[in-house]
């Protein structure tokens, strides 16, 4: 299993709306970089993301499954950006916000701490391990 950090604006689409679809999750589109569009390539069913609220709160604020690997975005009839499907799993008791996550030991290479734009990224077990501790989900 991979780990990965997915970004959304909350006035946009929080976590309160992926909640809200249940089982049946959403896509992810809308995605318009190719780090951002090559990380989602790589994952598979079953991989986890942080759900992570940008521009306002900046913080992370639940965990998501993959639910369904890329495939093209809807959302766009150019063939270059795909989407993942993923369904909310849990919320954290305690939200870790963007500076806690520059603060605390063993994030200091995270993705989220030195390219805080990319909105689909990379995250290391360690650092999943850490953020869960940090926000009361217990692994």
């Amino acid at each position: 299993m991979a780990y990965w950090l997915l970004k959304s604006e909350p006035d946009v689409f929080g976590w309160k709306d992926l909640l809200a679809l249940g089982t049946a999750g959403e896509e992810w589109h809308g995605i318009r970089n190719y780090a951002a569009r090559n990380n989602m390539r790589a994952m598979v069913v079953g991989d986890r993301g942080f759900f992570y609220h940008s521009n306002i709160g900046k913080q992370i604020v639940g965990i998501v499954e993959v639910s369904r690997t890329s495939e093209p975005d809807r959302t766009t009839d150019d063939p270059r950006w795909d989407c993942v499907r993923v369904r909310a799993v849990t919320g954290f008791a305690r939200r870790v916000t963007l500076d806690d996550c520059k603060r605390l030991p063993g994030l200091e290479n995270m993705v989220l701490t030195h390219n805080s734009r990319l909105s689909v990224q990379p995250v290391t077990p360690e650092e999943w391990r850490i953020i869960c501790g940090q926000g009361g989900v217990v692994l």
